[in-house]
């Protein structure tokens, strides 16, 4: 198993970090009509999406706030995933899809700064298990949660990482440590934004 710090946890850790990256005015507002989207490619390194290349779209309707941010925070600390599954189910900030389908929902949708012009995004959402995993006992059914991160360089074409199969756990207290059921996670290429997208 490859396990990955992504520095989610500079969001998550503490109230002082928080507030740096997720200031209130700096993450876009909610007063937009339309959905904002990312679009790209998903390239596949290894396990179920090895050697394959699949549209990537993320439809953004909210970002979550730094208050949902802490629930989530604390549900980790408190219960683990299980915690941190439920908590997840009450959130709802937009679509992830993955090839040709409708995709599943994003539950929760993370935008921070990312340089001087670029932005960050993380979006954590519970992924569907399939009848034979939940039927046949598969491990994969401890990998509960889907992962993607984006990062977008102003008006030019952003990258990033994609998890379809993750574990989620709480080290020392404020780092979120992810785990790729597969051995690489896959790769994002040529995200673009599209609306108003991200952090200003």
């Amino acid at each position: 198993m490859r396990r990955n710090r992504f520095s989610l946890s500079l969001a998550l850790c503490c109230a002082a970090a928080a507030s740096l990256l997720l200031p209130a005015g700096r993450t876009l507002g909610q007063d937009s009509a339309s959905p904002r989207n990312v679009t790209g490619a998903v390239v596949g390194v290894g396990g179920r999406l090895g050697g394959r290349t699949l549209p990537f779209r993320l439809i953004i309707d909210r970002y979550t706030s730094d208050a949902e941010v802490q629930r989530l925070n604390s549900a980790l600390q408190r219960g683990g995933q299980d915690a941190l599954l439920r908590e997840l189910e009450d959130m709802k900030a937009g679509r992830i899809q993955v090839g040709n389908n409708v995709g599943v929902e994003a539950n929760a949708i993370i935008a921070s700064p990312s340089g001087e012009t670029g932005t960050r995004i993380i979006v954590l959402f519970r992924r569907n298990l399939d009848l034979f995993e939940l039927r046949y006992g598969r491990r994969s059914q401890d990998y509960r949660f889907g992962y993607a991160e984006l990062f977008l360089r102003g008006r030019g074409a952003g990258e990033g990482t994609f998890i379809p199969a993750a574990q989620v756990r709480l080290r020392d207290g404020n780092t979120w440590e992810v785990e790729d059921f597969g051995v690489f996670p896959a790769r994002l290429i040529g995200l673009r934004g599209r609306g108003r997208v991200g952090v200003r």
